[in-house]
């Protein structure tokens, strides 16, 4: 199996993977962005297979932030009683660790590719970055969340808020 086939395979898995994932979390903030997941996974396998097959294919940027409503949209009544779910910042944990891997797995392949596979490659690398900086940035602003108790009046405060 060549690096473009493992890379179509790998791919197909990740669509299966957060197919998966949406179902288990409908009704919660997860089930939209395991979609989009799911759904640019897909777009992945079809430019590497378009690839194999020698057909035109376009290597357009991700639209992450023009594909969700606007967070007001669905927006629910505050909860004061309960926490927010723990599960959603494993998940984004999880989702950074699998996305950092297929970053250095991608990496790899770029080394190991042909001439003509090279551009492909470095825009995958380049994809699966910018989801791993989503799943990080939510997991930093969740953690923060949840550690920040002391008063903003007299502590330390990040200058990116």
């Amino acid at each position: 199996m060549d690096i473009l086939q493992y890379a179509i395979n790998m791919e197909l898995d990740g669509e299966k993977y957060y197919r998966e994932q949406a179902e288990k979390n409908k009704g919660n903030e997860l089930h939209g962005l395991c979609n989009w997941l799911a759904e640019e996974e897909k777009r992945h396998a079809g430019i590497l297979e378009n690839k194999i097959n020698k057909v035109t294919y376009r290597l357009i940027d991700s639209d992450l932030f023009l594909s969700f409503p606007n967070i007001y949209s669905d927006a629910k009544d505050i909860e004061t009683e309960g926490q927010r779910d723990s599960n959603q910042l494993a998940f984004y944990r999880i989702a950074a660790d699998t996305e950092k891997n297929s970053i250095d797995l991608y990496e790899k392949f770029l080394k190991e590719a042909k001439e003509d596979e090279k551009e492909i490659f470095q825009y995958l690398i380049k994809q699966e970055k910018q989801h791993y900086e989503v799943f990080e940035e939510l997991s930093r602003i969740l953690t923060n969340a949840e550690q920040w108790i002391e008063s903003p009046e007299f502590g330390r405060r990040e200058e990116e808020y």
